[in-house]
């Protein structure tokens, strides 16, 4: 008799508590963040009272990170990604982006110091905390090798001093902690770097510029200056007798001297950065629906009453030591309840109570313009013929375009 070739096809599904976490953080991004993303974006600020009803819910915690962190399948961070920004980037940043700096000290640290430094990083709800990770350089941009910040080791009193300036730093200066990556041996290049933990209140450490950019404005952007900052030896993730070790080794020509810092934090969340691309591509598509059957559609959209949007300046008076009083007092039911519930934001009574007289419904921010300075604002909607800018361009890329010369938000 002959054999019989079974061939077996893997299954790409998703298990039911894939699905429960990627339901559950779809349902925050709908019902919390797609709602507040245009104004949050326009003011360009760090959205407070979002990232303290992720933090109400169990999204903004040590324990929910750490959690999604040792799931086996390594599936659960990029689903919380995907979902996260498929609501609003900016936003999403924001949550996310202290993770970055969680996943520094995870990378290189001890286990007592994560132990002691990632809690640290978010706080909880009423008492929100923030970090940033602290690597690129205004020379350097992402090439770690050419990094100039110096770390040098105070002996006599157990310090390392850190001077230079980082860069592009998301929550940078704005954040509790920073974790920051130094060379510590500059003969060593991409070898002789370590990172350290730069406490909250360290002397020395201020933000510099924060940077006004095209997108992604809710999320926090800026400089990060490092003056004469000292920081105690046990600030040095992994510790100075393994730092020593693998200088050593370095300097011997070994063929590996350990992994670089940042790079070690790079490649942990990589798979992470790609998710959050999903989600923008999702949330961009869900936007131009119809875009390319319909040219008008810009029009409409320009125009249109928004509705569907917490207004930040109904969060004027709260402030970082106060809970967010049901976003806006946009909440059905109670502050921070669970949305897995099924109760979200009420957006037709927001479009009733957040209106100013005089609003122009769809206004959109003056300073977008300045990326089609040669178009005016409604260009395409009035003349099809510029649609042959799109030719040869992604139906994403089309959406991007249309969007930006007529000035209306990608929402």
């Amino acid at each position: 008799m002959g054999t019989v070739e079974v061939v077996t096809t893997p299954s790409f599904d998703l298990g039911q508590d894939h699905l429960d976490l990627r339901d559950w953080v779809h349902t925050f991004a709908a019902d919390v963040i797609r709602p507040a993303a245009s104004e949050w974006d326009e003011r360009e600020e760090f959205p407070w009272p979002v990232l303290e009803e992720a933090a109400k819910i169990g999204l903004y915690s040590i324990d929910f990170f750490a959690t999604q962190s040792f799931d086996e399948t390594g599936l659960g961070i990029p689903i919380t990604m995907e979902e996260l920004f498929w609501g609003d980037a900016g936003i999403g940043l924001s949550i996310v982006g202290t993770a970055l700096a969680a996943a520094g000290v995870s990378s290189n640290g001890t286990p007592e110091q994560v132990g002691e430094w990632v809690p640290q990083m978010f706080g909880s709800p009423g008492d929100l905390k923030l970090a940033a990770f602290c690597s690129s350089e205004p020379d350097a941009g992402s090439d770690v090798g050419a990094m100039r910040t110096r770390a040098t080791y105070d002996e006599a009193s157990d310090e390392w001093v850190l001077n230079g300036t980082k860069t592009w730093a998301t929550n940078g200066g704005l954040a509790d902690i920073h974790v920051v990556t130094a060379v510590v041996d500059p003969d060593l290049r991409t070898r002789g770097q370590a990172s350290f933990i730069v406490p909250p209140g360290t002397k020395g450490l201020s933000q510099g510029q924060k940077f006004h950019k095209h997108g992604i404005r809710a999320s926090h952007t800026a400089e990060v200056v490092l003056d004469q900052v000292r920081v105690p030896g046990s600030c040095l993730l992994g510790g100075k007798e393994k730092l020593d070790a693998r200088l050593a080794r370095a300097r011997e020509g070994a063929s590996s001297g350990g992994s670089n810092a940042s790079m070690a934090t790079f490649e942990r969340t990589r798979p992470a950065v790609g998710a959050q691309a999903i989600g923008i591509a999702r949330g961009g598509l869900r936007g131009g629906a119809g875009l390319r059957e319909d040219p008008g559609a810009v029009r409409q959209a320009d125009h249109r009453e928004p509705g569907d949007r917490v207004h930040a300046r109904r969060h004027g008076d709260l402030d970082r030591g106060r809970a967010a009083a049901g976003l806006a007092g946009g909440l059905d039911g109670r502050p921070g309840q669970d949305l897995r519930a099924g109760r979200g934001v009420d957006v037709q009574a927001l479009r009733r109570r957040d209106r100013r007289e005089g609003d122009r419904a769809g206004d959109a921010d003056p300073r977008r313009q300045r990326l089609h300075p040669r178009l005016p604002r409604g260009a395409l909607a009035r003349d099809a013929k510029i649609y042959t800018i799109f030719e040869g361009t992604s139906e994403i890329q089309r959406l991007v375009i249309a969007r930006s010369v007529s000035g209306a938000p990608i929402r």
